[in-house]
């Protein structure tokens, strides 16, 4: 019975969108590590893009609300920093949802997310978040941010 609460919770999780690039979750994003049944409660892992990340307190918010929401009360959140968030907890289909969404993915080689071109200027090491850089495309024109590798 425990297992198939915690493959709910899961799928509650994955319904919860990041605040800063609504159309991937906070599941998606890679940022919930783990959920277990710990002495009655649901322990919650969660660990932060980095660790001065302004989210984070959006994150809690919103886990909490729709796990109350869906009756599940005897939870908790927990913040864990080891090991620390990297891009490579994306998966390429959430990869895949950033370009589309306009942001370039976590890639070694940022390309225009428009035009797919590799012409590509840095015009900002920061975009709207820290983790986020601002680049222009030299075919398109178009101004588009890069998800940094981390």
């Amino acid at each position: 019975m425990q297992n198939g609460k915690i493959d709910k919770i899961w799928q509650i999780l994955g319904s919860v969108p990041d605040p800063e690039i609504p159309v991937i979750s906070v599941v998606e994003l890679g940022v919930i590590r783990d959920v277990q049944l710990i002495k009655n409660e649901y322990v919650i892992s969660v660990t932060p893009t980095y660790s001065g990340c302004p989210a984070v307190k959006t994150f809690q918010d919103d886990i909490k609300e729709q796990l109350k929401i869906n009756n599940i009360n005897n939870f908790k959140i927990e913040i864990v920093y080891k090991p620390a968030w990297t891009t490579d907890w994306m998966t390429q289909e959430t990869k895949e949802k950033l370009r589309d969404y306009g942001i370039s993915p976590p890639e070694k080689n940022a390309s225009c997310p428009q035009c797919k071109s590799k012409e590509i200027e840095l015009i900002s090491e920061f975009g709207a978040t820290a983790c986020k850089s601002m680049y222009k495309c030299n075919d398109c024109l178009e101004p588009f941010e890069h998800f940094k590798c981390i």
